[in-house]
Protein backbone atom coordinates (compact mmCIF):
# COMPACT_ATOMS: atom_id res chain seq x y z
CA UNK A 1 0.00 0.00 0.00
CA UNK A 2 0.90 3.53 -1.04
CA UNK A 3 -0.42 7.38 0.36
CA UNK A 4 -2.06 9.14 -2.26
CA UNK A 5 0.71 12.08 -1.74
CA UNK A 6 3.40 9.56 -2.44
CA UNK A 7 1.42 8.30 -5.47
CA UNK A 8 1.05 11.63 -7.03
CA UNK A 9 4.96 12.84 -6.08
CA UNK A 10 6.34 9.33 -8.11
CA UNK A 11 3.79 10.47 -11.30
CA UNK A 12 5.55 13.74 -11.11
CA UNK A 13 9.05 12.35 -10.73
CA UNK A 14 8.79 9.69 -13.50
CA UNK A 15 7.07 12.47 -16.09
CA UNK A 16 10.34 14.69 -15.48
CA UNK A 17 9.01 17.03 -12.89
CA UNK A 18 11.71 18.50 -10.97
CA UNK A 19 10.67 21.28 -9.03
CA UNK A 20 6.70 21.96 -7.46
CA UNK A 21 5.83 25.81 -6.58
CA UNK A 22 4.01 26.86 -3.28
CA UNK A 23 3.66 27.88 0.00
CA UNK A 24 2.70 24.92 2.74
CA UNK A 25 -0.22 24.80 4.48
CA UNK A 26 -1.96 22.32 6.80
CA UNK A 27 -3.94 20.90 3.91
CA UNK A 28 -1.02 20.17 2.01
CA UNK A 29 0.70 18.92 4.45
CA UNK A 30 0.86 15.18 3.10
CA UNK A 31 1.47 16.56 -0.14
CA UNK A 32 4.82 18.28 1.09
CA UNK A 33 5.81 15.42 3.54
CA UNK A 34 6.08 13.28 0.39
CA UNK A 35 7.90 15.83 -1.60
CA UNK A 36 10.45 15.83 0.94
CA UNK A 37 10.53 12.20 1.46
CA UNK A 38 11.06 11.70 -2.24
CA UNK A 39 14.58 13.65 -2.48
CA UNK A 40 13.81 14.07 -5.80
CA UNK A 41 11.77 17.28 -6.14
CA UNK A 42 12.26 20.12 -4.67
CA UNK A 43 9.99 22.46 -3.00
CA UNK A 44 10.10 25.96 -4.48
CA UNK A 45 9.39 27.78 -1.46
CA UNK A 46 7.58 31.62 -2.23
CA UNK A 47 5.97 34.10 -0.27
CA UNK A 48 2.35 34.67 -2.29
CA UNK A 49 0.58 31.32 -4.02
CA UNK A 50 0.08 34.13 -6.81
CA UNK A 51 3.64 34.01 -7.49
CA UNK A 52 3.68 30.07 -7.36
CA UNK A 53 1.93 30.22 -10.17
CA UNK A 54 3.30 32.62 -11.99
CA UNK A 55 6.26 30.97 -11.45
CA UNK A 56 4.89 27.42 -12.72
CA UNK A 57 3.84 29.22 -16.10
CA UNK A 58 7.58 31.01 -16.83
CA UNK A 59 8.88 27.45 -15.92
CA UNK A 60 6.69 25.96 -18.32
CA UNK A 61 7.09 28.66 -20.41
CA UNK A 62 10.67 28.18 -21.16
CA UNK A 63 11.04 24.40 -20.63
CA UNK A 64 8.24 23.24 -22.71
CA UNK A 65 8.00 20.92 -19.97
CA UNK A 66 4.68 20.18 -17.34
CA UNK A 67 5.48 22.41 -14.18
CA UNK A 68 3.31 22.17 -11.14
CA UNK A 69 2.38 24.77 -8.31
CA UNK A 70 0.34 23.93 -5.05
CA UNK A 71 -1.65 25.47 -2.90
CA UNK A 72 -3.46 24.77 0.63
CA UNK A 73 -7.48 25.07 0.55
CA UNK A 74 -9.43 28.28 0.51
CA UNK A 75 -7.15 31.38 0.59
CA UNK A 76 -4.11 28.94 -0.06
CA UNK A 77 -5.38 27.99 -3.49
CA UNK A 78 -7.61 30.79 -4.30
CA UNK A 79 -4.19 32.91 -4.49
CA UNK A 80 -2.89 30.96 -7.16
CA UNK A 81 -5.95 32.32 -10.01
CA UNK A 82 -4.28 35.57 -11.20
CA UNK A 83 -1.31 33.55 -12.08
CA UNK A 84 -2.90 30.35 -13.28
CA UNK A 85 -4.91 33.00 -15.62
CA UNK A 86 -1.82 34.04 -17.01
CA UNK A 87 -0.86 30.31 -17.44
CA UNK A 88 -3.82 29.23 -19.54
CA UNK A 89 -4.02 32.43 -21.69
CA UNK A 90 0.06 32.16 -22.74
CA UNK A 91 -1.03 28.34 -23.52
CA UNK A 92 1.86 26.39 -20.79
CA UNK A 93 1.24 23.31 -19.32
CA UNK A 94 0.67 23.53 -15.55
CA UNK A 95 -0.81 21.56 -13.50
CA UNK A 96 -2.46 23.08 -10.04
CA UNK A 97 -2.62 20.77 -6.85
CA UNK A 98 -5.11 22.64 -4.77
CA UNK A 99 -5.83 21.19 -1.36
CA UNK A 100 -9.26 21.40 -0.18
CA UNK A 101 -11.35 21.52 3.42
CA UNK A 102 -12.38 17.67 4.80
CA UNK A 103 -14.75 15.88 2.53
CA UNK A 104 -17.58 15.87 5.24
CA UNK A 105 -17.53 19.19 5.44
CA UNK A 106 -18.02 20.24 2.08
CA UNK A 107 -21.03 22.17 1.83
CA UNK A 108 -21.51 23.14 5.31
CA UNK A 109 -20.08 26.73 5.45
CA UNK A 110 -16.75 25.03 6.87
CA UNK A 111 -13.53 26.93 8.03
CA UNK A 112 -11.85 28.34 4.38
CA UNK A 113 -14.62 26.71 2.53
CA UNK A 114 -14.29 27.58 -1.31
CA UNK A 115 -16.15 25.77 -4.34
CA UNK A 116 -12.77 25.09 -6.51
CA UNK A 117 -14.16 23.30 -9.65
CA UNK A 118 -16.50 26.56 -10.04
CA UNK A 119 -13.53 29.17 -9.07
CA UNK A 120 -10.79 27.55 -11.36
CA UNK A 121 -13.08 26.44 -14.16
CA UNK A 122 -12.65 29.58 -16.63
CA UNK A 123 -8.53 29.17 -16.02
CA UNK A 124 -8.73 25.54 -16.97
CA UNK A 125 -8.47 23.29 -19.55
CA UNK A 126 -9.30 20.32 -16.97
CA UNK A 127 -10.74 20.73 -13.34
CA UNK A 128 -11.89 18.14 -11.00
CA UNK A 129 -12.42 16.70 -7.81
CA UNK A 130 -11.02 13.63 -6.10
CA UNK A 131 -13.96 12.40 -3.21
CA UNK A 132 -12.10 9.19 -2.72
CA UNK A 133 -8.60 7.89 -2.35
CA UNK A 134 -9.30 5.21 -5.54
CA UNK A 135 -10.25 8.32 -8.13
CA UNK A 136 -6.57 10.03 -7.33
CA UNK A 137 -4.71 7.98 -10.01
CA UNK A 138 -6.67 8.19 -12.27
CA UNK A 139 -7.75 11.91 -11.98
CA UNK A 140 -4.00 12.91 -12.08
CA UNK A 141 -3.13 11.14 -15.04
CA UNK A 142 -5.91 12.54 -16.86
CA UNK A 143 -4.83 16.23 -15.76
CA UNK A 144 -1.09 15.98 -16.49
CA UNK A 145 -2.24 14.79 -20.10
CA UNK A 146 -5.09 17.35 -20.52
CA UNK A 147 -2.22 20.18 -19.33
CA UNK A 148 0.73 18.73 -21.69
CA UNK A 149 -1.83 18.10 -24.59
CA UNK A 150 -3.92 21.89 -24.42
CA UNK A 151 -0.95 23.11 -23.44
CA UNK A 152 -2.91 24.51 -20.83
CA UNK A 153 -3.61 24.97 -16.41
CA UNK A 154 -5.26 21.52 -15.10
CA UNK A 155 -6.48 21.80 -11.51
CA UNK A 156 -6.74 18.59 -9.37
CA UNK A 157 -8.66 19.36 -6.50
CA UNK A 158 -8.33 17.37 -3.20
CA UNK A 159 -9.48 17.26 0.14
CA UNK A 160 -6.41 17.34 2.79
CA UNK A 161 -7.05 14.20 4.24
CA UNK A 162 -6.88 12.25 1.01
CA UNK A 163 -3.31 12.79 0.43
CA UNK A 164 -2.62 11.12 3.50
CA UNK A 165 -4.69 7.77 3.00
CA UNK A 166 -3.46 4.51 1.25
CA UNK A 167 -3.92 2.88 -2.04
CA UNK A 168 -2.89 -0.14 -3.45
CA UNK A 169 0.46 0.26 -5.19
CA UNK A 170 0.77 0.38 -9.26
CA UNK A 171 2.57 0.81 -11.66
CA UNK A 172 3.31 4.32 -12.49
CA UNK A 173 3.74 5.07 -16.01
CA UNK A 174 5.22 8.87 -17.19
CA UNK A 175 2.91 11.17 -19.08
CA UNK A 176 4.56 13.61 -21.56
CA UNK A 177 2.95 15.13 -24.60
CA UNK A 178 2.50 13.56 -27.76
CA UNK A 179 4.09 14.62 -31.60
CA UNK A 180 1.92 14.53 -34.28
CA UNK A 181 1.90 16.10 -37.83
CA UNK A 182 -1.02 18.31 -37.53
CA UNK A 183 -1.33 20.28 -41.40
CA UNK A 184 -4.42 21.30 -43.81
CA UNK A 185 -5.45 18.97 -46.62
CA UNK A 186 -4.52 18.94 -50.32
CA UNK A 187 -7.17 21.08 -51.45
CA UNK A 188 -7.13 23.56 -48.61
CA UNK A 189 -3.06 23.85 -49.09
CA UNK A 190 -3.47 24.23 -52.61
CA UNK A 191 -6.33 27.12 -52.31
CA UNK A 192 -3.81 28.73 -49.77
CA UNK A 193 -1.17 28.50 -52.52
CA UNK A 194 -3.33 30.08 -55.16
CA UNK A 195 -5.05 32.81 -53.08
CA UNK A 196 -0.92 33.62 -52.47
CA UNK A 197 0.74 33.00 -55.87
CA UNK A 198 -2.46 35.57 -57.04
CA UNK A 199 -1.43 38.29 -54.70
CA UNK A 200 0.61 41.43 -55.07
CA UNK A 201 1.31 42.68 -51.85
CA UNK A 202 1.55 39.40 -49.54
CA UNK A 203 2.62 40.92 -45.71
CA UNK A 204 3.25 38.40 -43.35
CA UNK A 205 1.62 38.29 -39.19
CA UNK A 206 3.15 36.18 -37.19
CA UNK A 207 2.58 35.56 -33.55
CA UNK A 208 4.02 32.68 -30.91
CA UNK A 209 2.84 29.91 -32.61
CA UNK A 210 6.05 30.58 -34.98
CA UNK A 211 8.31 28.98 -32.79
CA UNK A 212 10.11 26.29 -33.82
CA UNK A 213 9.27 27.68 -37.74
CA UNK A 214 11.88 30.27 -38.00
CA UNK A 215 13.97 29.20 -41.10
CA UNK A 216 10.52 28.18 -42.73
CA UNK A 217 9.01 31.83 -42.21
CA UNK A 218 12.15 33.27 -43.39
CA UNK A 219 12.04 30.90 -46.90
CA UNK A 220 8.55 31.73 -47.06
CA UNK A 221 8.90 35.36 -46.62
CA UNK A 222 11.68 34.93 -49.43
CA UNK A 223 9.35 33.20 -51.67
CA UNK A 224 6.42 35.39 -51.50
CA UNK A 225 8.90 39.12 -51.09
CA UNK A 226 6.77 39.69 -48.45
CA UNK A 227 7.49 41.66 -45.16
CA UNK A 228 7.27 39.68 -42.33
CA UNK A 229 5.22 41.56 -38.55
CA UNK A 230 5.28 40.23 -35.15
CA UNK A 231 2.91 39.63 -32.53
CA UNK A 232 4.36 40.86 -29.52
CA UNK A 233 4.62 37.17 -28.08
CA UNK A 234 6.29 36.32 -31.49
CA UNK A 235 9.05 38.77 -31.03
CA UNK A 236 11.23 36.61 -30.05
CA UNK A 237 10.96 33.87 -32.59
CA UNK A 238 10.63 36.09 -35.58
CA UNK A 239 12.95 39.10 -35.27
CA UNK A 240 16.32 37.66 -35.13
CA UNK A 241 18.37 36.93 -38.28
CA UNK A 242 15.18 37.61 -40.60
CA UNK A 243 16.10 39.96 -43.18
CA UNK A 244 12.54 40.60 -43.95
CA UNK A 245 11.25 41.84 -40.24
CA UNK A 246 9.93 45.19 -40.05
CA UNK A 247 8.41 44.95 -36.89
CA UNK A 248 5.90 44.77 -34.11
CA UNK A 249 2.27 45.98 -34.37
CA UNK A 250 -0.11 46.82 -31.94
CA UNK A 251 -0.51 49.47 -29.18
CA UNK A 252 3.15 48.33 -27.94
CA UNK A 253 3.94 48.47 -31.77
CA UNK A 254 6.07 50.31 -34.52
CA UNK A 255 4.41 52.46 -37.66
CA UNK A 256 6.28 50.67 -40.16
CA UNK A 257 4.85 47.00 -38.95
CA UNK A 258 1.26 48.70 -38.74
CA UNK A 259 2.01 50.18 -42.51
CA UNK A 260 3.21 47.03 -43.84
CA UNK A 261 -0.29 45.16 -42.77
CA UNK A 262 -2.24 48.38 -44.14
CA UNK A 263 -0.63 47.98 -47.37
CA UNK A 264 -1.17 45.13 -48.06
CA UNK A 265 -3.66 43.47 -50.45
CA UNK A 266 -3.41 39.83 -48.88
CA UNK A 267 -2.45 39.13 -45.15
CA UNK A 268 -1.33 35.79 -43.90
CA UNK A 269 -1.28 34.88 -40.19
CA UNK A 270 0.63 32.31 -38.98
CA UNK A 271 -0.08 31.37 -35.56
CA UNK A 272 -1.04 34.49 -34.30
CA UNK A 273 -4.47 35.46 -32.05
CA UNK A 274 -3.33 38.92 -31.87
CA UNK A 275 -6.57 40.78 -30.36
CA UNK A 276 -6.66 44.06 -31.57
CA UNK A 277 -9.30 44.65 -34.91
CA UNK A 278 -7.98 48.41 -35.53
CA UNK A 279 -4.93 46.76 -36.27
CA UNK A 280 -5.89 44.44 -39.40
CA UNK A 281 -6.55 45.60 -42.82
CA UNK A 282 -9.85 46.71 -43.79
CA UNK A 283 -10.17 45.42 -48.09
CA UNK A 284 -7.00 42.75 -47.62
CA UNK A 285 -7.41 38.64 -48.57
CA UNK A 286 -6.56 37.38 -45.36
CA UNK A 287 -5.56 33.39 -44.41
CA UNK A 288 -5.18 32.13 -40.95
CA UNK A 289 -3.36 29.79 -39.86
CA UNK A 290 -3.47 28.44 -36.37
CA UNK A 291 -3.51 25.16 -34.74
CA UNK A 292 -6.88 25.55 -32.55
CA UNK A 293 -9.42 25.54 -34.88
CA UNK A 294 -11.82 27.54 -33.08
CA UNK A 295 -9.59 30.81 -32.94
CA UNK A 296 -9.76 31.27 -37.11
CA UNK A 297 -11.70 34.27 -38.20
CA UNK A 298 -12.39 35.30 -34.32
CA UNK A 299 -10.35 38.14 -34.59
CA UNK A 300 -11.19 39.73 -38.12
CA UNK A 301 -13.11 37.86 -41.24
CA UNK A 302 -10.97 35.33 -43.06
CA UNK A 303 -11.11 34.12 -46.53
CA UNK A 304 -9.66 31.02 -46.04
CA UNK A 305 -8.45 29.30 -42.25
CA UNK A 306 -5.92 26.63 -42.48
CA UNK A 307 -5.66 24.61 -39.24
CA UNK A 308 -2.55 23.06 -38.50
CA UNK A 309 1.12 23.73 -36.86
CA UNK A 310 2.94 27.02 -37.97
CA UNK A 311 5.99 24.25 -39.09
CA UNK A 312 3.27 21.38 -40.68
CA UNK A 313 1.38 24.03 -42.72
CA UNK A 314 4.91 25.96 -44.08
CA UNK A 315 6.32 22.42 -45.02
CA UNK A 316 3.59 21.24 -46.93
CA UNK A 317 2.78 24.60 -48.32
CA UNK A 318 5.95 26.05 -49.60
CA UNK A 319 6.92 23.68 -52.83
CA UNK A 320 2.90 25.30 -54.38
CA UNK A 321 3.98 28.57 -54.51
CA UNK A 322 5.52 30.47 -57.19
CA UNK A 323 8.41 32.68 -56.25
CA UNK A 324 7.39 36.40 -56.70
CA UNK A 325 10.04 39.04 -58.11
CA UNK A 326 8.30 42.27 -57.32
CA UNK A 327 10.20 43.79 -54.47
CA UNK A 328 8.24 47.22 -54.84
CA UNK A 329 6.09 46.56 -51.20
CA UNK A 330 8.82 44.64 -49.28
CA UNK A 331 11.50 47.29 -50.15
CA UNK A 332 8.93 50.35 -48.98
CA UNK A 333 7.89 48.61 -45.77
CA UNK A 334 11.87 48.13 -45.19
CA UNK A 335 12.76 51.29 -45.68
CA UNK A 336 9.85 52.77 -43.43
CA UNK A 337 11.12 49.70 -40.88
CA UNK A 338 14.62 51.93 -40.98
CA UNK A 339 13.46 54.66 -40.61
CA UNK A 340 10.88 53.54 -37.85
CA UNK A 341 13.77 52.32 -36.13
CA UNK A 342 16.85 55.01 -36.49
CA UNK A 343 13.66 57.18 -35.12
CA UNK A 344 13.26 54.73 -32.06
CA UNK A 345 16.83 54.16 -31.67
CA UNK A 346 17.84 58.21 -31.30
CA UNK A 347 15.80 58.16 -28.42
CA UNK A 348 17.65 55.61 -26.54
CA UNK A 349 20.26 58.19 -24.81
CA UNK A 350 21.68 59.93 -22.67
CA UNK A 351 20.21 62.98 -23.34
CA UNK A 352 23.11 65.45 -21.78
CA UNK A 353 22.72 63.91 -18.62
CA UNK A 354 19.28 65.78 -18.59
CA UNK A 355 17.21 63.72 -15.30
CA UNK A 356 15.62 61.73 -15.10
CA UNK A 357 16.92 59.12 -17.12
CA UNK A 358 15.00 58.20 -20.07
CA UNK A 359 13.85 54.86 -19.89
CA UNK A 360 14.47 53.87 -23.62
CA UNK A 361 17.98 54.52 -22.48
CA UNK A 362 17.85 51.91 -19.38
CA UNK A 363 16.26 49.33 -21.98
CA UNK A 364 19.11 50.30 -24.48
CA UNK A 365 21.63 49.63 -21.99
CA UNK A 366 20.09 46.84 -20.62
CA UNK A 367 19.74 45.39 -24.11
CA UNK A 368 23.69 45.99 -24.97
CA UNK A 369 24.92 44.55 -21.74
CA UNK A 370 22.77 41.66 -20.88
CA UNK A 371 23.97 37.83 -21.84
CA UNK A 372 23.55 36.29 -25.29
CA UNK A 373 20.79 33.80 -23.77
CA UNK A 374 19.52 35.79 -21.45
CA UNK A 375 15.76 35.23 -19.59
CA UNK A 376 13.89 38.58 -20.03
CA UNK A 377 10.56 39.47 -17.94
CA UNK A 378 8.62 42.36 -18.25
CA UNK A 379 5.86 44.06 -16.28
CA UNK A 380 2.66 44.99 -17.92
CA UNK A 381 2.73 48.58 -18.42
CA UNK A 382 5.74 51.35 -19.51
CA UNK A 383 8.30 48.36 -18.66
CA UNK A 384 6.56 46.14 -21.51
CA UNK A 385 6.83 48.69 -24.03
CA UNK A 386 9.98 49.41 -23.74
CA UNK A 387 11.08 45.92 -23.77
CA UNK A 388 9.24 45.52 -27.06
CA UNK A 389 11.45 48.13 -28.42
CA UNK A 390 14.66 47.79 -27.51
CA UNK A 391 15.22 44.12 -26.53
CA UNK A 392 16.85 42.10 -29.56
CA UNK A 393 15.99 38.58 -29.96
CA UNK A 394 18.79 36.67 -31.37
CA UNK A 395 17.16 32.73 -30.93
CA UNK A 396 19.02 32.27 -27.77
CA UNK A 397 17.49 35.08 -25.59
CA UNK A 398 13.43 34.48 -24.26
CA UNK A 399 10.94 37.22 -23.28
CA UNK A 400 8.18 36.29 -20.66
CA UNK A 401 5.26 38.58 -19.40
CA UNK A 402 1.78 38.44 -19.38
CA UNK A 403 1.17 38.71 -23.08
CA UNK A 404 -2.37 38.02 -23.18
CA UNK A 405 -3.59 38.27 -19.57
CA UNK A 406 -2.12 41.59 -18.70
CA UNK A 407 -1.76 41.67 -15.06
CA UNK A 408 0.27 43.55 -13.27
CA UNK A 409 3.17 42.19 -10.96
CA UNK A 410 4.58 39.26 -13.07
CA UNK A 411 7.73 40.22 -14.23
CA UNK A 412 9.34 39.25 -10.51
CA UNK A 413 7.53 36.06 -10.22
CA UNK A 414 8.27 35.10 -13.75
CA UNK A 415 11.86 35.60 -13.30
CA UNK A 416 11.71 33.31 -10.01
CA UNK A 417 10.37 30.37 -12.36
CA UNK A 418 12.82 31.31 -15.16
CA UNK A 419 15.65 31.27 -12.63
CA UNK A 420 14.67 28.37 -10.80
CA UNK A 421 14.49 26.24 -13.98
CA UNK A 422 17.52 27.35 -15.32
CA UNK A 423 19.54 27.97 -12.24
CA UNK A 424 23.18 29.13 -14.53
CA UNK A 425 21.26 31.41 -17.12
CA UNK A 426 21.29 35.43 -16.62
CA UNK A 427 17.42 36.55 -15.97
CA UNK A 428 16.81 40.10 -15.50
CA UNK A 429 13.57 41.15 -14.71
CA UNK A 430 12.32 44.44 -16.04
CA UNK A 431 9.97 45.26 -13.45
CA UNK A 432 7.78 49.09 -12.94
CA UNK A 433 7.40 50.34 -9.36
CA UNK A 434 3.81 49.60 -9.57
CA UNK A 435 4.24 45.92 -10.36
CA UNK A 436 7.09 45.07 -8.25
CA UNK A 437 5.58 46.45 -4.92
CA UNK A 438 2.52 44.48 -5.54
CA UNK A 439 4.44 41.13 -4.70
CA UNK A 440 7.45 43.31 -2.91
CA UNK A 441 7.73 40.35 -0.81
CA UNK A 442 8.79 38.05 -3.18
CA UNK A 443 12.75 40.08 -2.91
CA UNK A 444 12.85 37.58 -0.14
CA UNK A 445 12.13 34.29 -2.11
CA UNK A 446 15.05 35.21 -4.12
CA UNK A 447 17.43 35.60 -0.83
CA UNK A 448 15.94 32.48 0.68
CA UNK A 449 15.98 30.43 -2.48
CA UNK A 450 19.32 31.55 -3.71
CA UNK A 451 18.17 33.11 -7.18
CA UNK A 452 20.12 35.47 -8.59
CA UNK A 453 17.72 37.14 -10.35
CA UNK A 454 18.80 40.85 -11.65
CA UNK A 455 15.67 43.32 -11.04
CA UNK A 456 15.95 46.63 -12.70
CA UNK A 457 13.47 49.07 -11.65
CA UNK A 458 11.47 51.46 -14.07
CA UNK A 459 10.59 53.80 -11.10
CA UNK A 460 8.80 56.97 -12.40
CA UNK A 461 6.78 57.24 -9.14
CA UNK A 462 3.38 56.37 -10.79
CA UNK A 463 1.15 54.04 -12.90
CA UNK A 464 2.70 55.34 -15.97
CA UNK A 465 0.74 53.28 -18.52
CA UNK A 466 -2.60 53.79 -16.91
CA UNK A 467 -1.46 57.84 -16.69
CA UNK A 468 -0.83 57.82 -20.45
CA UNK A 469 -4.44 55.65 -21.28
CA UNK A 470 -6.18 58.74 -18.77
CA UNK A 471 -4.30 61.33 -21.03
CA UNK A 472 -5.20 60.00 -24.18
CA UNK A 473 -8.71 60.02 -22.73
CA UNK A 474 -8.57 63.40 -22.39
CA UNK A 475 -8.89 63.00 -18.70
CA UNK A 476 -6.99 64.83 -15.68
CA UNK A 477 -4.64 61.63 -14.44
CA UNK A 478 -6.01 60.90 -11.12
CA UNK A 479 -4.82 58.06 -8.14
CA UNK A 480 -1.98 57.11 -10.94
CA UNK A 481 0.73 58.92 -8.41
CA UNK A 482 3.07 56.22 -6.15
CA UNK A 483 5.03 57.05 -2.94
CA UNK A 484 7.56 54.74 -3.15
CA UNK A 485 10.41 53.81 -0.65
CA UNK A 486 14.17 53.92 -1.61
CA UNK A 487 13.97 50.31 -3.44
CA UNK A 488 18.11 50.01 -3.58
CA UNK A 489 18.16 50.10 0.51
CA UNK A 490 15.18 48.29 0.95
CA UNK A 491 17.24 45.87 -0.88
CA UNK A 492 20.16 45.72 0.78
CA UNK A 493 18.31 46.16 4.18
CA UNK A 494 17.28 42.26 2.56
CA UNK A 495 20.58 41.40 1.77
CA UNK A 496 20.36 42.04 -1.86
CA UNK A 497 22.89 44.06 -3.92
CA UNK A 498 20.94 47.23 -4.03
CA UNK A 499 22.00 50.49 -6.31
CA UNK A 500 20.21 53.55 -6.90
CA UNK A 501 20.68 55.81 -10.12
CA UNK A 502 19.36 58.92 -10.80
CA UNK A 503 22.28 59.95 -13.08
CA UNK A 504 22.37 59.01 -16.42
CA UNK A 505 26.54 58.77 -16.28
CA UNK A 506 26.22 56.07 -13.78
CA UNK A 507 23.78 53.87 -15.57
CA UNK A 508 25.96 51.85 -17.69
CA UNK A 509 28.68 51.18 -14.75
CA UNK A 510 25.86 50.25 -12.33
CA UNK A 511 24.28 48.01 -14.38
CA UNK A 512 27.56 46.13 -15.31
CA UNK A 513 28.25 45.65 -11.58
CA UNK A 514 25.03 44.37 -11.14
CA UNK A 515 25.00 41.54 -13.94
CA UNK A 516 28.32 40.80 -12.79
CA UNK A 517 27.38 40.28 -9.21
CA UNK A 518 26.97 36.67 -7.98
CA UNK A 519 23.33 36.68 -6.35
CA UNK A 520 20.20 38.59 -6.64
CA UNK A 521 20.29 42.45 -7.43
CA UNK A 522 17.65 45.72 -7.55
CA UNK A 523 18.32 48.36 -9.10
CA UNK A 524 16.27 51.46 -8.64
CA UNK A 525 16.35 53.49 -11.66
CA UNK A 526 14.61 57.20 -11.56
CA UNK A 527 13.15 57.36 -15.24
CA UNK A 528 11.20 59.87 -16.84
CA UNK A 529 7.45 59.86 -15.64
CA UNK A 530 6.09 62.33 -18.51
CA UNK A 531 7.87 60.09 -21.21
CA UNK A 532 5.27 59.47 -24.05
CA UNK A 533 5.06 55.85 -25.58
CA UNK A 534 3.26 56.94 -28.95
CA UNK A 535 1.25 53.68 -30.13
CA UNK A 536 2.08 53.49 -33.91
CA UNK A 537 -1.41 55.09 -35.18
CA UNK A 538 -2.99 58.29 -33.55
CA UNK A 539 -6.72 58.11 -33.78
CA UNK A 540 -8.57 60.99 -33.94
CA UNK A 541 -10.13 60.22 -30.56
CA UNK A 542 -6.92 59.65 -28.87
CA UNK A 543 -5.80 63.32 -30.49
CA UNK A 544 -9.10 64.74 -29.06
CA UNK A 545 -8.11 63.39 -25.79
CA UNK A 546 -4.94 64.95 -25.14
CA UNK A 547 -6.21 67.88 -26.07
CA UNK A 548 -8.84 68.04 -23.44
CA UNK A 549 -5.97 66.87 -21.25
CA UNK A 550 -3.87 69.49 -21.27
CA UNK A 551 -7.06 72.06 -20.99
CA UNK A 552 -8.28 70.16 -18.44
CA UNK A 553 -4.80 69.77 -16.72
CA UNK A 554 -4.52 73.32 -16.97
CA UNK A 555 -7.76 74.37 -15.71
CA UNK A 556 -7.05 71.86 -12.53
CA UNK A 557 -4.28 73.71 -11.82
CA UNK A 558 -1.41 71.60 -12.49
CA UNK A 559 -0.18 73.50 -15.56
CA UNK A 560 3.43 72.26 -14.17
CA UNK A 561 2.65 68.36 -15.14
CA UNK A 562 1.70 69.47 -18.86
CA UNK A 563 5.12 71.56 -18.40
CA UNK A 564 6.95 68.53 -17.89
CA UNK A 565 5.21 66.36 -20.48
CA UNK A 566 6.27 69.16 -23.43
CA UNK A 567 10.00 69.38 -21.54
CA UNK A 568 10.84 65.68 -21.51
CA UNK A 569 8.86 65.26 -24.97
CA UNK A 570 10.48 67.99 -26.69
CA UNK A 571 12.59 66.33 -28.69
CA UNK A 572 10.59 63.52 -29.97
CA UNK A 573 10.33 63.10 -33.70
CA UNK A 574 6.66 62.32 -34.43
CA UNK A 575 6.85 58.94 -36.33
CA UNK A 576 4.75 58.88 -39.45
Amino acid sequence: MITVADHIVSVLRISGVRRVYGLPGDSLNGFTDAIRRSGEISWEHVRHEETAAFAAAADAGLTGQLAVCAGSCGPGNLHLINGLFDAQRSRVPVLAIAAHIPRSEIGSQYFQETHPQELFGECSVYCELVSTPEMAPRILAMAMRAAVEDNGVAVVVIPGEIFLQRIPEQPVRPISATRSVLCPDEASLQRAADMLNAAERVTILGGAGVAGAHDALVQLAATLQAPVVHALRGKEFIEYDNPFDVGMTGLLGFASGYKAIKEADTLLMLGTDFPYQQFYPENATVIQVDVRGAHLGRRTPIDLGLRGTVGDTLAALQPLLRPKHDREHLDRALRHYRKTRASLDALAVNDRDRTPIRPEYLAGLIDRLAAADAVFTCDVGSPVVWAARYLSMNGRRRLLGSFNHGTMANALPHAIGAQSAYPGRQVIALAGDGGLTMLFGELVTLIQNRLPVKVIVFNNSSLNFVELEMKAAGIVTFGTDLQNPDFAAVATAMGIHGRKVTEPADLEDVLKEAFAHDGPAVIDVHTARQELSIPPAITIEQAKGFSLYAIRTILAGRSDELLDLITTNVARRILD
